[in-house]
């Protein structure tokens, strides 16, 4: 037996022992077994304290690292698991109050000089303490130690910011402030406590606050200071100071300190001494620089300002405390500096400073307007506008210190406005003035807030139907003395859309006021100055934007309106222009140039002029239409055809004045000169709704006007540099004013073209096809949503439905498409171009004709360069064989391309007959005669090859596609192709089983396909036709040397693919139309003729299999034995019953070969879903014609074991396309099978599922068992075979329960077996939903949800068992209600590790990736679904509800969420919300920990505002 090891404790306090001897004992002590001690703990305890008390007091002398040794013994004891199981069972363990005195002292000692010696295992020690209720007595049972620890705590994170142990250190502040919060709550003196918090934890929570809200930690999160750590301490510290200032007993101390004046006149002196004043004290404490540095102080105390207001707000709110509340504000505000500071100094604060004060300001305005503290009514009657006083103050020091650099300050003014409008109504003028019309406002942030405030007025004024008030203030401003040529444009065009929702609610009164002042103002204050003076010509034109903006957001006045208002109406509109326009033009007319540049106020002046010209006609037009009692100015009796002229829109103004202003827009006048075009449009317009308009002279006005409208800006469209619009006319540019040219033209198309000439049609055409983004250019991001580019205008256009309804411009288009393809072809380099000269004359001569052959009736009048279809042909085909193409280079190949495109997008199958002529040679010599250089990849050559057939297969499919074959035989064409084909495939240095050729081939198959329809369906010479494609297809030398039997080399592999492509696309076409009478007799011979060819060639590439793809080769036996078939019942139908039996297929020994030799390779096949699904195909045919069977094994045993060992393979994924073809294949086996075969496949699965498969290192046994489960249950047969199934599945439900148990300790299996469990126990539920009686067979899912694990996965596995495992749940909530309403625990807890999962992937990291957060939003979209379900059947959850909002507020105060991650899930949760009753939300609320409490109330705010009022108002239309 061991000895017993006595005698320590006199050892540790010998002096004779040396202190490393004593550490080593103290140690051993702790540790073993074998030393025996009474109160062995408390006394090792005790000795360790007392020994680092008496070094501290100075009366023992230590080395440095022997005081590290004994704290981190300490340490070790606090956090040993002996300690915390004696505790828990109840034995006493004491500390001394001097150990946590010694804590604060080195605490405080860490935080006042650099040494940071022993800060960690200080901080453990108290960790330790405070995290063991029964040994954090030392701080509890004394308040001033907790409150001393938390001083010192938050001025050490404060002052050493960067330490390496702040993670540490914010946890212990968190077990400190959670400690101090009980206390809090237990106290029973409202003064004391505000007194220990405003003495001790105030001023360095206040800082400490700001430097978490600022980030100060965000940058060294990474593994140190955690989102969620950092959040609660800052709510605890929230907690902390509302729980100790802002008590609920001391609201009384509040009212007689801050309504002293009011309620205390008579009560003696004595009385009001002795009052508490809480709000000095905290005031007074808050502006006290303290141990804080001023620079940092000055941050704080504006921080904290808005966070006290809220904290008293949320304390103290309610109706009767209004003023209150108020009083507050004020002495807050103080605190700032823009409050207390001399206008001097004030003016001098940086722009930081002012942003930040700002923002405060704003949050404090928010807040009033948010609780509702303003109440004007109740302010002006009693309590003498004492709150008014204080926000008019506040707007004067806003407006005075003006600030339009920083958004907050247009926030301030816009919240005032909101409070009540008459407050910043005395300095409405400077207002408008600094935060409108002379603001310098480019940054879009501060933008926006610039046009919200400006909304605001708006809104504020029209509701109050002061618009013209408002207006006055705005001209005012705008005619001030400045310098105009540095003020921005009045209206933006989100100012615009704001007016107008602003002036069409508004009565015609209103505006016409409005209207009337503005020309009063441009009348006496600008015109008569304007001569001259640019100044004044740039106020003229900001006044003449401003009332173009103001009429066209106006609404128009109809029949309905008052005659009284038509009247005013007609004479604003007479003195605008009697008034306003007349004399701007007789000053442009008046004028004399005397040099090519126009001075500044001329330009002014004449823009000015011109737009509002356009403006009045503009207006005219409208009125004249929508209201009947408007009475044009210039009646249209009055105006003739011969007097129809921009003139005579506009009484009193002739013909010479517009000639001279139309002069002067020559003039570098990019806004005269849209707004001229503008008018000769409305012009056209006026034209168009006379009913007199169809004479010459109006035919060839509207010509003359649509064609001064178009070369108005011919030479702007020419200039390198154009860039967007915002489609404001007040910002046109030299670089703008084509994009608004363009837009104007393609916007107002349908009027223009019918009155174009034909070279204008083509112009428009051109600039069309040049402005055209394509698919590899990159278009410049607008700075606005609202900009637009010429690229998005023509864009427009070519994608409307509009664009092929206007003839001539899509024949136009297509014109230069043809000809810049043209163009690039006769770049490229020709090795005999005298050759391709004569051979393509359509291609290389601008002028022949080929198109009209067709029409000409007669010979006499045939022209001498008319070419014959035989002609035609022979070229081609010469071209062809001789095999010398156009050379492209890299660069040519991709313009082509490009063109191309624009091709597809056109619909060519609806082409004029010249058009659908000259694309198909276009196409075809471009398809049969180009090659790109060496320098092109293949892949790029196979793409152009590709994209031509496309198009040729659209065209030989268009209504014209007979005039295809007028011009050549379909043999001819067939035979130009495939020649072209061979020659191409024997070029590509490309392997022929990579993805672009297997394109290329399906494209090609395509092609012919339709393209042997079409020959039938037109009745194109059938017999002729198709003889000699046949003829030609057997006697190419490709077809010879394949059936010669000579040894082929693999590299004419591509030519013999497409030989058996085109053998096999004709006898599938001929097939198809061979029954139907309507065509010719001898289809059939023809397609026994190709049948007989096509097999001998299939037979001979079965010998040599190396010479083709597998996907071809299938394909085409597949093919071929569907026809053979077909052909074969045909025939059968024709003769007698007796010779029925003896016909057989012709090729049965090839398809048996075909058929053994696909199980064979039937796994390297499938690692190709092109051949596997293919290989499926045939098997499936095969399968179901029994004459093909072979008599020494049956079909079903043999395929069944061969796809057996695909579904073993774990490399092989079948995927969703292939999986409908297997599961065809199997439900025919299912079909013939026998029962013992089905047994058979039954007794494989359950073997397949034993549970010592899982242990081998060979899983496949599973693999496939659990593959064959799905395919059964997606086979539709029914009867005997199936409902064997359905008697096992119980077995199979716990064999997949403990297979499911294994493979989860394997994270490896997690992809290959437990997500396919998953699939196969969702599928068994909802199949089986009538089926599964016995409830515990449903409720072993649970058993294997429970055990699937959710961390630590790749995103793709999360991804896959995340929706396994939703899937599940789904089944069994919608399927097998009743068992879950049993089993809920186990539901909900299956669901709720999904929403914790969710919550914890979706919160927001330092580093990640947009895909991993795409997977996270997938997950979170299938819980708010899942939500929604369990919300549906609210009378089963209506008990759990609060149990479930308690599940998701926890772990939703743990992380800090990606927004879309939350936005999903609260939708979610707002539905689970619904089911709570008021009791459920007050259990929720006291129940909770106070974190999490605080989450739930912001979640049920949220609730509140979002989703609850907001289906309010459905309520009363529910029943």
């Amino acid at each position: 037996m061991a000895a017993i090891y006595s005698g320590i404790s006199l050892k540790l306090k010998s002096n004779k022992t040396a202190w490393e001897d004593k550490l080593k004992l103290a140690h051993f002590a702790w540790i073993s077994h074998q030393c025996f001690l009474p109160n062995k703990e408390q006394v090792l305890l005790d000795w360790a304290r007392h020994s680092l008390v008496t070094y501290y007091k100075k009366k023992l002398e230590l080395k440095e690292d022997i005081v590290e040794r004994l704290w981190i013994y300490l340490d070790s004891i606090l956090h040993s698991r002996k300690l915390q199981t004696l505790i828990k069972n109840g034995k006493t363990v004491n500390l001394h109050f001097s150990l946590a005195k010694i804590i604060n002292e080195r605490i405080s000692e860490f935080s006042a000089s650099d040494t940071q010696r022993n800060v960690c295992a200080v901080l453990s020690c108290c960790q330790g303490v405070l995290s063991t209720p029964a040994l954090a007595v030392i701080y509890t049972a004394k308040h001033e130690l907790i409150l001393e620890l938390l001083n010192k705590l938050c001025w050490l994170a404060c002052r050493r910011p960067e330490g390496t142990f702040i993670s540490q250190l914010f946890e212990v502040l968190h077990l400190a402030f959670s400690q101090y919060l009980l206390i809090q709550r237990q106290q029973v003196n409202p003064n004391r406590v505000f007194g220990e918090v405003i003495g001790h934890l105030f001023q360095p929570c206040l800082v400490l606050r700001h430097l978490l809200s600022v980030g100060t930690w965000a940058q060294c999160d990474q593994g140190r200071v955690r989102q969620y750590l950092s959040r609660e301490v800052r709510n605890q510290i929230e907690l902390v100071i509302q729980g100790g200032i802002f008590q609920p007993e001391l609201l009384s101390s509040y009212k007689e300190e801050l309504l002293l004046k009011e309620q205390s006149k008579d009560k003696k002196k004595e009385a009001i001494k002795n009052i508490l004043t809480p709000t000095d004290t905290m005031i007074n404490k808050l502006v006290d620089v303290g141990s804080c540095e001023p620079s940092l102080h000055v941050t704080v105390v504006a921080n904290s300002v808005s966070l006290l207001y809220k904290l008293f707000l949320d304390s103290y709110s309610k109706e009767e405390n209004q003023l209150i509340c108020f009083h507050l504000l004020p002495k807050l505000f103080g605190c700032l500096r823009i409050s207390c500071l001399p206008d001097e100094q004030v003016e001098a604060l940086l722009l930081s400073d002012w942003t930040n004060e700002l923002l405060v300001v704003e949050q404090l305005l928010n807040l009033v307007a948010n609780n509702s503290i303003y109440n004007v009514a109740a302010d002006r009657i009693r309590h003498k506008e004492i709150q008014f006083q204080f926000y008019r103050q506040l707007a004067e020091l806003l407006i005075k210190h003006s600030r339009a650099s920083v958004p907050a300050w247009f926030r301030c003014l816009k919240t005032l406005i909101s409070l009540n409008h008459l407050i910043v109504e005395p300095d409405l003028d400077d207002l408008v003035a600094s935060a409108w019309i002379d603001a310098e406002v480019t940054e879009p942030r501060t933008k926006k807030s610039q046009e919200s405030l400006i909304d605001a007025l708006f809104q504020t004024y029209a509701k109050l139907r002061q618009v013209p008030r408002l207006f006055e203030e705005v001209l005012g401003v705008i005619c001030r003395p400045a310098a105009d040529h540095l003020r921005q444009p009045v209206l933006t065009l989100n100012l615009t859309v704001a007016l107008r929702d602003c002036l069409v609610e508004l009565p015609p009164n209103q505006i016409l006021d409005t209207w009337s002042l503005l020309l009063e103002k441009c009348q006496a204050l600008v015109l008569p100055y304007v001569k001259g003076d640019s100044d004044m010509a740039l106020k003229l034109l900001s006044l003449s934007l401003l009332l173009h903006g103001i009429l066209f957001s106006m609404r128009c006045l109809d029949s309905g309106t008052p005659l009284p208002v038509v009247k005013r109406t007609q004479r604003v509109m007479e003195k605008m222009l009697q008034e306003v326009i007349q004399p701007m033009l007789n000053l442009l007319s008046n004028y004399q140039s005397q040099t090519s540049k126009l001075d500044l106020w001329l330009e002014k002046v004449r823009d000015s002029a011109l737009l509002l010209s356009y403006t009045w006609a503009e207006i005219d037009t409208m009125l004249s239409l929508n209201c009947r009692q408007y009475v044009p100015v210039v009646g249209a009796a009055s105006i003739s055809s011969e007097t129809l002229n921009l003139s005579s829109f506009l009484a009193g103004i002739n013909m010479k004045q517009w000639e001279k202003v139309e002069e002067l827009t020559k003039h570098f006048a990019f806004t005269s000169r849209y707004c001229l075009e503008l008018l000769y449009m409305q012009k056209m317009k006026r034209t168009l709704m006379r009913m007199s308009f169809q004479s010459d002279i109006d035919l060839q006005t509207l010509r003359d006007d649509a064609a001064f409208i178009l070369h108005s800006g011919n030479k702007s469209m020419k200039q390198g540099e154009i860039t967007m619009w915002n489609q404001q006319i007040g910002t046109l540019s030299a670089s703008s004013y084509p994009v608004a040219h363009w837009h104007l033209i393609m916007s107002n198309l349908t009027i223009l073209i019918s009155y174009l000439s034909s070279n204008d049609v083509t112009y428009i055409a051109s600039v069309l096809l040049g402005t055209l983004p394509t698919t590899k250019t990159q278009e410049s991001s607008a700075e606005e949503e609202s900009s637009i580019t010429i690229g998005q205008v023509s864009r427009a256009l070519f994608h409307s439905p509009l664009f092929p309804e206007m003839q001539s411009l899509h024949s136009a288009f297509l014109s230069c498409v043809i000809e810049r393809c043209t163009r690039i072809l006769l770049s490229g380099n020709h090795n005999d171009k005298k050759l391709l000269s004569q051979q393509l004359p359509w291609l290389f001569e601008k002028d022949h004709i080929i198109i009209t052959q067709w029409e000409l009736k007669s010979e006499k009048h045939r022209p001498e360069t008319l070419e014959s279809k035989e002609g035609v042909a022979q070229n081609l085909l010469t071209l062809a064989k001789t095999d010398i193409p156009i050379i492209l280079k890299g660069d040519q190949l991709e313009r082509i391309m490009d063109l191309l495109e624009f091709f597809s997008v056109l619909k060519l199958d609806s082409l004029l007959p010249s058009h659908h002529v000259h694309c198909f040679l276009l196409l075809l010599s471009m398809a049969t005669n180009t090659k790109a250089d060496s320098s092109c990849l293949s892949t790029g050559s196979l793409k152009f090859l590709m994209t031509s057939y496309q198009l040729l297969d659209y065209l030989q499919r268009g209504k014209n596609a007979r005039l295809m074959f007028k011009i050549m035989y379909a043999s001819d064409i067939f035979e130009v192709i495939l020649t072209s084909l061979f020659n191409v495939s024997k070029r590509f240095l490309i392997d022929v089983d990579t993805p672009c050729w297997l394109e290329f081939l399906q494209v090609i198959g395509t092609f012919l396909e339709h393209f042997f329809e079409v020959t039938v369906q037109l009745k194109l010479s059938l017999v002729l036709n198709f003889e000699k494609i046949l003829s030609f297809l057997s006697s190419c030398t490709i077809y010879k040397e394949a059936t010669s039997g000579k040894h082929l080399e693999n590299r004419d592999s591509p030519s013999r693919q497409l030989l058996l492509v085109s053998l096999t696309k004709l006898c599938q076409i001929l097939s198809c139309y061979v029954e139907q009478k309507k065509f010719s007799s001898r289809l059939p011979d023809l397609l026994q003729q190709a049948i007989l060819h096509t097999g001998i060639f299939v037979q001979h590439c079965s010998e040599n299999k190396d010479w083709l793809l597998p996907s071809v080769f299938i394909s085409s036996v597949t093919t071929l034995l569907e026809v053979e078939l077909n052909h074969q019942s045909r025939a059968r139908d024709s003769v007698c019953s007796e010779a029925k039996d003896s016909m057989l297929l012709s090729h049965t020994a090839q398809y048996r070969k075909v058929y053994s030799w696909i199980l064979t390779e039937l796994p390297s096949l499938a690692a190709n879903d092109q051949s596997f699904k293919l290989a499926l195909q045939f098997l499936t045919l095969f399968s179901s014609i029994l004459e093909l069977h072979p008599s020494e094994d049956t079909v079903f045993v043999s395929i069944f074991h061969s796809i057996k060992r695909v579904l073993a393979d774990p490399r092989i994924q079948v995927s969703e396309d292939v999986e409908p073809l297997m599961v065809a294949l199997f439900n025919q086996l299912l079909v013939d099978g026998t029962t013992e075969e089905f047994q058979m496949v039954m007794q494989h699965i359950l073997q397949g599922l034993e549970i010592s498969n899982i242990w081998r290192p060979d899983i496949n046994d599973i693999l496939s068992a659990i593959k064959l489960i799905k395919l059964l249950l997606k086979c539709p047969s029914d009867g005997e075979k199936i409902r064997s199934f359905w008697v096992v599945c119980p077995q199979i439900i716990s064999a997949l329960t403990f297979q499911n148990k294994e493979a989860c300790q394997d994270q490896s299996l997690l992809l290959t077996v437990v997500v396919p469990i998953l699939d196969t126990v969702a599928s068994l539920l909802r199949q089986g939903e009538s089926i599964i009686k016995n409830p515990h067979h449903v409720s072993l899912a649970f058993s294997i949800l429970l055990a699937v694990p959710l961390d630590h996965l790749k995103p793709q596995e999360y991804s896959s068992v995340f929706l396994g495992i939703h899937e599940v749940l789904f089944s069994i909530l919608q399927c097998h209600s009743k068992v879950m309403l049993k089993a809920l625990p186990s539901f909900l807890n299956s669901f709720y590790r999904l929403v914790s999962s969710v919550m914890h992937e979706g919160r927001q990291k330092d580093k990640g990736n947009t895909e991993d957060l795409t997977i996270v939003l997938e997950c979170a979209r299938l819980v708010e679904r899942m939500y929604s379900h369990i919300a549906a059947k609210s009378e089963d959850f209506t008990m759990f509800s609060s149990f479930m909002v308690a599940q998701y507020v926890s772990e939703l105060q743990k992380v800090t969420l990606y927004p879309a991650v939350k936005n999903l899930l609260k939708e979610g949760i707002y539905l689970i919300l619904d089911l709570c009753i008021e009791r459920d939300i007050h259990f929720l609320r006291t129940s909770l920990q106070p974190g999490v409490r605080e989450v739930f109330k912001e979640l049920y705010n949220d609730y509140t505002k979002y989703h609850k009022n907001k289906n309010r108002g459905e309520e009363k239309y529910t029943a």
